[in-house]
């Protein structure tokens, strides 16, 4: 511990009375002076870290440092900061707060951090870390460790999506329906969306935001399932509900309308020889129907046929094309409610009356 001259003890001594008589019902008040901040022991600066939506709750890494020295036995608070690698903490971010000396992230929270500084998916980018040592509130009291730099690959389970503007709502890009991709860096495209008479393709600037001015696709022309993105038309619909397919690498699109959805099986009142029609409402972008049902199967199927049904194949709530019929529990009268507005993540509800 640094020696103090007499002069100094005493003056020390004489502040330490005054401080205590006039902070008297502060026990915690207390005379330090910073000697030395946080150092950063691991992990290393430009330690790899690729981060994995399988191992979500699994700890990607543990930041340990030695402790600062504020020349006093007292209570050290350390704030963890992390900033995008190369911005000098322009515009820091608090990445944890504890008294000890270390500080373990998960792979979903570093991901969770990395993705809101602004790395993109699946692609290596750096954030800069640092540990923030204070005690009490007083901001002279903080001290800075060294930076380390983290080269971080995050993830992100969330499908890429491109937007169906047109004049079923308006052409607003940023309000438009839209149609997923089956996974991350794959091209196509699909969706349910109730059209009207003309629409287009809208791709997402590099921020996530759909708007005129980005990317965005119409028929080459020929209205044969040919898409371009210079010079297009405008893609011709009748009002009606459809499933587009979109392939934004080959450069083409379907549209197979699916305005009619009903109920079949043996757990309807028809059996397996007709289908219960089933009522859409926009403000929900679901189709429903009130039945009374026996403890047997059902189905959804489209336009009064089987070339496009769904069943549940796993029974997780969760639709399949073709898959497999849908037990209903217990006799009784449902409703039942078919939802095929989120793209990719069709579902179904039976709610028994």
């Amino acid at each position: 511990m640094k020696k103090l001259n007499k002069i100094t003890t005493g003056f020390l001594a004489i502040v330490a009375f005054v401080g205590f008589n006039a902070c008297s019902d502060d026990d915690n008040f207390i005379i330090a002076s910073p000697q030395g901040g946080p150092e950063l022991r691991t992990p290393s600066s430009g330690t790899a870290l690729i981060l994995n939506a399988d191992n979500e709750q699994d700890v990607a890494t543990t930041l340990v440092w030695d402790d600062a020295d504020y020349d006093a036995q007292t209570a050290i608070t350390y704030n963890v900061e992390i900033a995008l690698g190369g911005t000098d903490f322009a515009v820091p971010v608090l990445g944890g707060s504890t008294n000890e000396r270390f500080l373990s992230w998960t792979h979903l929270q570093l991901n969770d951090a990395a993705i809101g500084l602004g790395l993109s998916p699946f692609v290596a980018g750096d954030i800069d870390v640092r540990v923030i040592s204070s005690i009490g509130t007083q901001d002279a009291q903080e001290q800075v460790s060294e930076t380390i730099t983290l080269n971080v690959t995050p993830y992100t389970t969330s499908l890429p999506m491109i937007a169906v503007p047109g004049d079923h709502q308006g052409w607003d890009p940023a309000t438009a329906p839209r149609l997923a991709a089956s996974d991350f860096g794959a091209s196509d495209y699909e969706g349910y969306v109730w059209l009207e008479t003309e629409y287009k393709f809208v791709a997402p600037d590099e921020t996530g935001n759909f708007a005129w001015g980005n990317t965005d696709w119409g028929d080459d022309g020929s209205f044969s399932g040919i898409l371009v993105d210079d010079g297009e038309s405008n893609v011709p619909a009748t009002p009606g509900y459809y499933l587009l397919q979109v392939d934004t690498e080959n450069l083409t699109y379907s549209a197979a309308q699916y305005s009619n959805w009903g109920l079949i099986g043996s757990g309807t009142p028809t059996g397996w020889d007709s289908d219960n029609d089933m009522t859409y409402d926009p403000a929900t972008q679901t189709f429903s129907i009130t039945i009374d049902l026996t403890a047997d199967e059902i189905k959804f199927r489209a336009n009064d046929g089987w070339d496009w049904n769904y069943g549940d194949t796993g029974a997780d709530g969760r639709l399949n094309p073709g898959g497999d019929n849908i037990p209903v529990p217990a006799a009784g009268n449902y409703t039942v409610v078919l939802d095929l507005s989120n793209p990719r993540e069709y579902t179904y509800t039976l709610t028994q009356n």
